[in-house]
């Protein structure tokens, strides 16, 4: 008779998943669980989010004590998570709260995930729960200045989360996957410089005195500054554990100092990306840009929001062909280049987590 797999082999099978578990990952938005429960794989776990009494959120295993029922498809009422099957109620900690006609005081705890409300984001930690600390959660600075403004979306993408690192650590394929809106040959034709700084992987692209493409013309307007005339470009890709991506992109006309010139004279953001697993082959993506250009002009920032979600589902259908591709010939080797070392490194920093939470 088949039985459910024990403590030992669970562990097992955690470590072999390709991600760290002791880490903070992006589970959601805040108006995600505006009034409702949300379930969400990550990390190959069914988790549901809700904000319990005094509006703290709260992550359980989307699990059922009564009979297995997703919790995620209940409802939240005075404070308590109610399962839409029979009307058990759960509480933040796991335990049950009561149930119409029922005793179920004597019911075991359900897990329950360390979570964060913090950056505009709700963070999880799907490892051990002994060892979430907030202070590891990385300061998010422009989050929290008034002298940025932001804005972004989510898209549930079907290929693994390292594809999706590898096509931000090596911004090549912008020539070519997003030709209209933020590409040029000038990116294949600069030098590409990858460095490892502290606990991150930095890639480092800068190119002088050419044309702006599309967007970076938008935003030149949008900074109030002309729009015609050659311009210094600069892409400056930084990894992060357990799996995000941030890329300190811009331009600024010729002759006023490119990367380093003053924020008055330049459009600057960083591209902000959070990668978070969902299977082997599946992720959740939350993408946006930050500025630090014309930070009140809401409609600014709505159109760039609109031309970069353009942009990322571009990407997406790439990188979800890929991942057809990777399944249809897993034993295949693929070929590495110089323009690919930021990928590799960051890849080997995530390979180094997983082998240090194994032991």
């Amino acid at each position: 008779m088949a039985t459910a797999p024990d403590l030992e082999e669970r562990s097992a099978a955690h470590t072999a998943a390709p991600w760290p578990r002791n880490a903070w990952y992006v589970a959601c938005t805040p108006d995600e669980i505006e009034g409702k429960p949300l379930g969400r794989k990550i990390c190959g776990e069914p988790m549901v989010f809700f904000r319990g009494r005094e509006g703290k959120v709260a992550a359980l295993e989307d699990f059922c004590p009564h009979r297995g029922a997703p919790l995620s498809l209940g409802f939240v009422r005075d404070g308590a998570l109610v399962c839409g099957y029979h009307g058990l109620a759960m509480g933040c900690h796991g335990k049950t709260e009561g149930m119409p006609g029922q005793r179920v005081g004597g019911f075991p705890p359900i897990r329950t995930f360390p979570v964060i409300e913090r950056y505009g984001f709700i963070w999880v930690w799907p490892g051990d729960a002994d060892a979430a600390d907030p202070a590891k959660l990385r300061h998010l600075e422009w989050a929290e200045d008034e002298g940025w403004a932001y804005g972004g979306g989510l898209y549930h993408i079907q290929c693994d989360y390292r594809l999706m690192i590898d096509n931000l650590m090596d911004l090549t394929h912008e020539t070519y996957v997003h030709s209209t809106s933020i590409g040029q040959k000038e990116i294949d034709e600069a030098p590409v410089k990858t460095r490892l700084v502290g606990d991150e992987v930095v890639t480092s692209r800068f190119m002088d005195a050419i044309d702006p493409p599309p967007f970076w013309a938008m935003a030149l307007r949008g900074a109030g500054l002309p729009d015609s005339g050659p311009v210094d470009r600069w892409q400056l890709c930084h990894f992060h554990l357990p799996s995000s991506v941030e890329i300190e992109v811009g331009v600024a006309p010729v002759g006023e100092g490119g990367y380093e010139a003053p924020l008055e004279r330049k459009a600057y953001s960083v591209v902000v990306d959070f990668m978070t697993p969902e299977t082997e082959g599946s992720h959740w993506y939350f993408w946006g840009m930050a500025r630090r250009f014309a930070v009140d002009d809401a409609e600014l920032t709505t159109t760039i929001r609109d031309g970069q979600g353009k942009i990322f589902a571009e990407d997406m259908e790439m990188l979800e062909r890929q991942q057809k591709n990777l399944d249809l010939y897993p034993d295949r080797r693929l070929l590495l280049l110089n323009i690919d070392a930021g990928g590799v490194r960051s890849r080997r920093l995530i390979e180094q987590a997983i082998a240090a939470e194994s032991g």
